[in-house]
């Protein structure tokens, strides 16, 4: 092996050792003196395209209710800019992948507002429904719809008991390559699966950290080192309807 051989392997190796590093902390690395290089965790490790997900994970989110406050949409503006969908005025017609709501008790008048989309459930009833297999669940726990298969029959949508998915009724425009669309097919929130797949945050969770709200946190749960888990077995949450027994993977704290 000649000295640039060995050299690239070195680059190579101190590379590895640096994100094994990295995805379990911050990460100080000091490359030369006084130069030193921050490493920052992580949703997850990148996923090459051809790597099959991880079955041992479960993505998800935890949506802390006290935090969210009425006057702020920050989660749904982030998903309609990275996902390509645009916000409308008709929510019977117009897509929806994430959406803020509003309830009150009506014994106290106690008011709270939240956002919902896809629960990605551990058994969803929108795959069980699907006549194409378009709607499927990867086995990271992530519910997806394939365009290339869905033919617009809505069964999903009849199923689904959050009223988290759209149909397209209007050709489109202007697509985004990370999340393809189609007219006549149907479509909802994806966790940003694409951002998830290269180790990244999804973009409602980047946006509400970015504004000082901090009420989403994603991750895996079934991890019990990573931060939502710990929050699971730290303080009570709830899952909308949990009653049908369906899993979900978005779960409410203070709700």
């Amino acid at each position: 092996m000649n000295n640039t051989s060995l050299k690239d392997a070195y680059i190579e190796k101190t590379r590895r050792d640096f994100l094994k590093k990295a995805g379990a902390g911050v990460t100080t690395l000091a490359l030369a003196s006084g130069v030193t290089l921050m490493a920052y965790p992580q949703a997850a490790q990148a996923r090459k395209p051809e790597e099959p997900v991880d079955p041992s994970q479960r993505w998800g989110l935890l949506i802390d209710v006290n935090k969210c406050t009425e006057d702020c949409t920050a989660c749904v503006t982030a998903c309609s800019e990275e996902n390509g969908w645009k916000q409308g005025g008709n929510p019977g017609i117009d897509a929806q992948w994430i959406r803020k709501l509003k309830i009150k008790n009506p014994k106290s008048g106690h008011e709270q507002t939240f956002p919902v989309m896809c629960q990605h459930c551990g058994a969803p009833p929108c795959v069980d429904v699907c006549p194409t297999g378009a709607s499927f669940k990867r086995a990271d726990g992530i519910v997806l719809v394939d365009k290339h298969i869905c033919i617009g029959c809505r069964y999903c949508m009849m199923a689904c008991p959050y009223k988290a998915r759209s149909f397209v009724h209007e050709p489109l425009t202007d697509q985004k390559s990370h999340a393809p669309r189609g007219k006549g097919t149907v479509e909802s929130c994806t966790m940003c699966v694409h951002r998830v797949d290269r180790g990244d945050q999804p973009a409602c969770v980047e946006k509400c950290a970015s504004n000082g709200h901090g009420a989403l946190l994603f991750g895996d749960l079934n991890d019990p080192n990573s931060d939502i888990a710990k929050r699971l077995a730290s303080y009570p949450t709830k899952q909308i309807r949990a009653d049908l027994g369906l899993d979900t993977g978005v779960r409410y704290q203070n709700l």
